[in-house]
């Protein structure tokens, strides 16, 4: 059985066949071994050094420093020999074996605790060096993942802006989650039109009820492994969120969640867009359907001027032929002509200045319906101002 002599601060386990090597002078708790087996089955976590006895060997034994080399639960824990005047010349060859110390056992307990503690202290460096190292490593793939997480959205963000309607839109949403390494139903509500969409281009009759259901319950709507994300005029389930692993599910709803306002912006824009084709097209129609009914009050107004000028020159006709047989005086008859004539006059005056109007309104008219029929469709700045100025003239 082992013997236990107890020290402050630390642990050391010493493997010396012969007993002879008993840790006088280290300031740690010290743990005996005859046998290297059950040295290797009591190692644990608080064995800070193996001391190796063989100072009555006459070579290094490399099967048992080798097998204490390799053990799993000796992998990180230093190995230093305590050997004697035979072993002198050994120093290579227990290096070799991956031996840390090679220490003579002439010497003093204090030199023996110093170098014993600078093995411990080593090995605490390089414990704390690669713990650094790890999580720098750890950093450094998270931004990296970070970076590669911005990149799709920046560029889903740009394609979202090239997208004129709900299914180019919905698919390239769905690319983009796709590179997040989750599976996901889309809904996409327009004002004019719903569009539900499977990463295949189709839709299900069970997601979309579900989706439809959910989308006014908040910005979130977990249950196991499904989450329904809704912003606005988008809802989004994925049906694989990675639940053990808490830093990639939150980073999947914090990212994903930004794809969710790029697209339900861009259905804004289209719903906009479409708005404003659908207000073009009917001042379009408005300004045809007013362009056909001045040409039917045109046509009508003319005949009516024709009409009232025949009456006037006949009612002139006939009073000129009745004053010839009323016997009146010269001055009289000259006096009702003279106003049969100014009567005819301004007839005439009249019907010119409603020709005037009717033209204007008519150019007017023409104007507007060539702004508004133009080959591209669009009502642009230049064309609202030209637009403006002519109704303002």
């Amino acid at each position: 059985m082992p013997t236990l002599v107890t020290k402050p601060e630390g642990k050391v386990a010493i493997l010396s066949p012969t007993n002879r090597f008993d840790g006088q002078g280290l300031p740690y708790a010290v743990v005996q071994y005859q046998k290297l087996e059950v040295l290797l089955e009591d190692l644990d976590e608080h064995v800070k050094l193996i001391l190796f006895d063989l100072t009555q060997a006459s070579v290094v034994d490399l099967e048992q420093v080798s097998a204490i080399k390799n053990a799993d639960s000796a992998e990180q824990i230093p190995l230093a020999v305590i050997h004697g005047a035979s072993l002198k010349d050994q120093r290579l060859n227990a290096f070799q074996l991956g031996c840390d110390d090679f220490i003579d056992e002439s010497t003093d307990a204090a030199e023996l605790a110093v170098r014993c503690e600078k093995l411990i202290f080593n090995k605490i460096a390089n414990e704390q060096l690669q713990a650094r190292v790890q999580q720098a490593n750890e950093m450094a793939f998270i931004a990296m993942s970070d970076t590669s997480d911005l990149g799709v959205n920046i560029q889903f963000l740009i394609d979202a802006n090239q997208c004129d309607n709900l299914d180019e839109l919905g698919m390239r949403l769905l690319q983009a989650v796709n590179n997040y390494g989750i599976k996901a139903s889309l809904q996409l509500r327009g004002e004019f039109e719903i569009k539900n969409m499977e990463p295949s281009g189709l839709a299900k009759d069970l997601e979309s009820a579900l989706l439809w259901e959910l989308k006014d319950d908040g910005r979130y709507v977990d249950f196991g492994r499904r989450s329904v994300m809704n912003y606005e005029q988008v809802s989004l389930l994925v049906k694989d969120m990675p639940v053990d692993d808490a830093k990639k599910y939150g980073a999947i709803k914090d990212n994903v969640f930004s794809l969710l306002q790029g697209a339900d912006a861009r259905i804004k824009a289209l719903d906009n867009m479409k708005q404003l084709k659908q207000q073009q097209a009917l001042m379009q129609a408005l300004a045809m359907r007013m362009k056909n009914m001045m040409g039917e009050i045109d046509q009508g107004y003319q005949h009516v001027m024709r009409d009232i000028a025949d009456v006037v020159e006949s009612m002139a006709d006939g009073i000129h032929d009745v004053i010839a047989n009323l016997a009146l005086h010269e001055e009289q008859e000259k006096a009702l002509e003279s106003i049969m004539e100014g009567g005819i006059s301004d007839t005439n005056k009249i019907f010119s200045l409603g020709l005037k109007l009717d033209e204007s309104l008519k150019r007017i008219l023409l104007e507007l319906d060539a702004l508004l029929s133009d080959s591209d469709g669009q009502l642009t700045a230049e064309k609202r101002a030209r637009l403006l100025k002519l109704l303002e003239s």
